[in-house]
Order: structure tokens, then sequence, then C-alpha cells
């Protein structure tokens, strides 16, 4: 995971964080993207119209909304940091992942302001979906007796994932910021059992969760819940989410970043990003979509062509969601551990000015889900 403050060690150089200005980076096919950058706490708005071989055009509107995007830094000292597998079951509805024992992993994980979107034949929406729900993580080895520092949930009854990367730079304070991605995803994932049946708010969700956990850290957060409308979505930070469709990448969530290396991130001390300036997505999907959502040590060592490649390839071998996410897991790995290939980490970097090769050796976590009437 990436750091707390202003500054970074990264694998065998060290330079000065400077802050940029959000970009909204997609890697999109048959995709035109139009993006607004308003003033410092008004609403940037993108509208990508997505058109899709064998159906009419425009037969999609994806729409995000973001809302305070004013970068705030967090005060804590300057750190480094990088970056077990398995969840606990809570119920037959859900389940939190977190450290456990052999004897708690699922055979599931064999290793463990108001915003109005437009939806274009939004009739397709109204088809009664379900996510069949997958996950593997793999924590990065020097952390793997600690459990890493990645949490995820999946959650049945409410059909909703989400996803924490706890900031790794607390472990120079002697702070295990597993812990706190930790609480914070099992506090969401009880705040969105408390909430409306058929009318969850990830917002009030992640603002709950935010306030409830008292561990020491901080966290990236990435949630996604099935709603009649499609896909609701927030996220802050550069954890995220992808949306694939007959193999190819259809949309990818922007990551957000005061710097290079330094996401938005919720903090034990109130001093980092606050639940209200992550992203919102409202997304129409259609059965037979693939969504993946994971932590930056997915995105920083795939590129989009490879994540839908696996994708495709599980599909057309019958595999489910769990093996899925297992063989993405993997090749990120693999990736982060080869210092000869470019990786979308070390194209950052060399456009941040470092001189950076290879992967990012991180924590992983994948959530696999089918989409299926």
């Amino acid at each position: 995971m990436a750091v707390c403050g202003s500054r970074t060690h990264i694998g065998h150089f060290v330079g000065n964080m400077t802050a940029r200005r959000l970009q909204c980076s997609l890697s999109v096919k048959s995709c035109t993207v139009s993006y607004n950058k308003r003033g410092f706490q008004n609403v940037s708005k993108a509208n990508i119209s997505l058109g899709n071989k064998g159906r009419p055009n425009n037969f999609m509107l994806y729409q995000y909304f973001t809302t305070n995007v004013a970068k705030r830094r967090t005060n804590l000292n300057p750190h480094k940091g990088f970056g077990l597998e398995g969840f606990r079951n809570l119920s037959h509805e859900c389940f939190f992942s977190g450290t456990a024992s052999a004897s708690n992993v699922s055979s599931d994980n064999s290793k463990g302001t108001e915003q109005v979107v437009d939806v274009v034949n939004s009739s397709e929406a109204r088809i009664s979906l379900q996510l069949n729900s997958g996950s593997f993580y793999l924590p990065h080895p020097a952390k793997a007796k600690t459990g890493g520092e990645d949490a995820h949930f999946i959650c049945t009854l409410t059909p909703a994932i989400g996803v924490a990367d706890g900031v790794g730079g607390w472990a120079d304070l002697g702070i295990d910021a597993g812990l706190y991605a930790r609480e914070l995803m099992s506090h969401s994932l009880s705040a969105i059992q408390d909430e409306p049946k058929g009318s969850v708010d990830l917002i009030r969700v992640l603002e709950k969760a935010y306030v409830r956990t008292k561990a020491k850290g901080s966290s990236t957060a990435c949630m996604v819940a099935l709603t009649e409308g499609g896909l609701y979505a927030v996220n802050l930070g550069d954890s995220g989410f992808m949306l694939v469709r007959n193999g190819c990448a259809a949309f990818k969530s922007p990551s957000q970043q005061h710097g290079f290396n330094f996401p938005y991130q919720l903090d034990c001390n109130n001093a980092g990003d606050s639940p209200s300036s992550a992203m919102v997505f409202n997304i129409t999907v259609v059965p037979g979509d693939v969504l993946i959502v994971g932590t930056d040590g997915l995105f920083d060592n795939l590129y989009d062509e490879d994540i839908s490649g696996v994708v495709f390839q599980a599909m057309e071998a019958g595999l489910g969601p769990q093996m899925t996410a297992q063989r993405i897991a993997e090749l990120a790995q693999l990736r982060a551990m080869d210092h000869t290939k470019s990786s979308p980490f070390s194209d950052g970097a060399r456009e941040a000015g470092f001189d950076y090769h290879g992967g990012k050796l991180d924590d992983i976590t994948v959530v696999v889900s089918y989409i299926t009437e």
C-alpha cells in the first residue's frame, strides 16, 4: 500500500511526492470521455458513452460524480511503506475477511450532495440480477504472519462487496494498519446490514464505518452494491473496481491521489480525507458482465487488458468467480515480482519523474462477481 505523507521510499529510490491534479485516466475500448474540471469544492463530472458491438449505439450511459474533491494532505510524518488469506464466516448471507485460522477458511476462498444519473435504455437495468461472487487474497510475503494490511467483505443478502487497503507507512510507527482496514470493513458490513431493504446508501455506510472505527491507522475504501438500477459504488483512494463485458474492459474507476503513491485515505486522527470525498458511481449492467473489485496491489501490477484477458479465459473455461479471482491475483503477484516488465505502477512512477522499473510487491485482494439473472 502507499504512504500516508508527502514523501515515500519506493523500492530502491527515494523522492518527494508532489500533489497533482486529479486525473480521469480510463482505458476503455469504443469509449468517448468528456471530463470537466471545475473549482475547488465544485462537482466534477464525467460522462462516458460506451459503444458495444452487436448492440444499439449508446445502449448504455455511464455517469459518475465526484463531490468535495478538495485535495487535503494528512499531518502525519513521512513514512516508508508497501504494502491471510481466507475469511471468517459471519452468517449464511455475509462474510468478512481478516486474519483467520485454517479451520475458519471457507472453501470459497482456498487461499486464502445528491446525484441524479441518466441511463440510456434503462429498462435493461430492471432485469432481476444477482451477484455470484468469489474472492482471493495474497498478502505481501513479508506481512503474511500478521495477516497483511488488506481486508474485504462479501454480502449476498444485500448484494454488496467492499475492499480496504491499510496504509503501510504506519508500520514505521509500530502500528499495523491492517487492523484499521479490517475494522473499517467489519463496520461497513454491519452498516450495510442495517440499511433499509432496497435502498442502501453506501456513502452513509462509509460514514458510519469511519466514525465507528477506532483502531490506529488509515485506509482506502471501495464498496459496490447491486441495486434495482444497476451497480452503485463508492471509491476513496487507489483501490477500485472494473467492469468487463464480452471480454473487454468496459469501465474502470479512476484512482484518487493527492500525488503519486499518495492516495486519498480515511485516517484515525481525522487528518486525512472524509467519506464525502469519495467518488460515487451508478452503472447500468446486464447479465454476463463481470465485476472485479480490488486493492492497488491488483491495479498497480496489471493493465486493464491483462485483467480482462484472464476473465475471458476463465469464462471460456467455465470457471467460477473464486477461481477467476485466484488466477487474477496470482498473475498480479507474478508481475509484482518481475523487475523487467513495465507495470501501471512503473508507468506512474516514470510520469512522476522517478526511475523505476517493474511491478510493486504488495498485498493483493481480488473479488470477482459474475452478474447473472
